[in-house]
């Protein structure tokens, strides 16, 4: 009897491969003989489950949404029943933030798509969509008239904390500072004086 083969387990650990290759050589070197040999697997067996880079890429871009997903979704989980705003997005940014190992791996991987994305249209629309309902949640819980702007700032603010942190020009606690700073000027204006 053939052994069978779980597909989502097979394409996750190439993607995880592609992971590996991009984050330690760049998004450059990343090709299904380079992913295959980090997966310990053919390149055969690649083109099995990706018939193009491409389809290999876009799959691990949605491999590294979905942690990041999971990673925001534990940690509002651990905030109990009704946290405040500020901690809701506080906690949030900061589970999207690379603040350790893993993560900085990940965020490496998620710089290079983003590179990758902006000559790709079709690649670009999922990140489009994303931003969009993060940047809406965001503008939701924020205390501000022009909150759709100040959502937009947030965005941008964790993005280049992010870039700081992943070339290594701020810490992990100056990073949180900076946030902490930011959102106590956004939240400051609902604080009665």
């Amino acid at each position: 009897m053939p052994k069978k083969v779980d597909r989502q387990e097979r394409r996750t650990l190439i993607a995880d491969a592609l992971m590996r290759v991009a984050a330690d050589q760049g998004l450059e070197a990343v090709s299904l003989r380079h992913v295959a040999a980090a997966a310990g697997v053919s390149a055969g067996m690649v083109q099995h489950y990706f018939r193009t880079k491409d389809e290999m890429m876009a799959f691990a871009l949605a491999v590294v949404r979905e942690r990041g997903q999971i990673r925001v979704t534990e940690a509002l989980a651990r905030l109990g029943d009704d946290p405040s705003p500020r901690l809701l997005l506080r906690t949030m940014l900061t589970a999207l933030l690379p603040l350790d190992e893993q993560t900085r791996d990940e965020g490496r991987v998620a710089l290079a798509f983003l590179a990758y994305t902006a000559v790709r249209p079709a690649a670009a629309a999922t990140l489009r969509e994303d931003t969009a309902e993060l940047a809406g949640f965001i503008a939701n819980l924020l205390p501000t008239p022009n909150a759709d702007d100040a959502a937009a700032g947030l965005l941008a603010l964790m993005e280049g904390l992010g870039i700081y942190l992943l070339g290594g020009q701020y810490t992990a606690e100056r990073a949180l500072r900076t946030l902490d700073a930011h959102l106590d000027l956004l939240f400051a204006s609902s604080t009665p004086t």
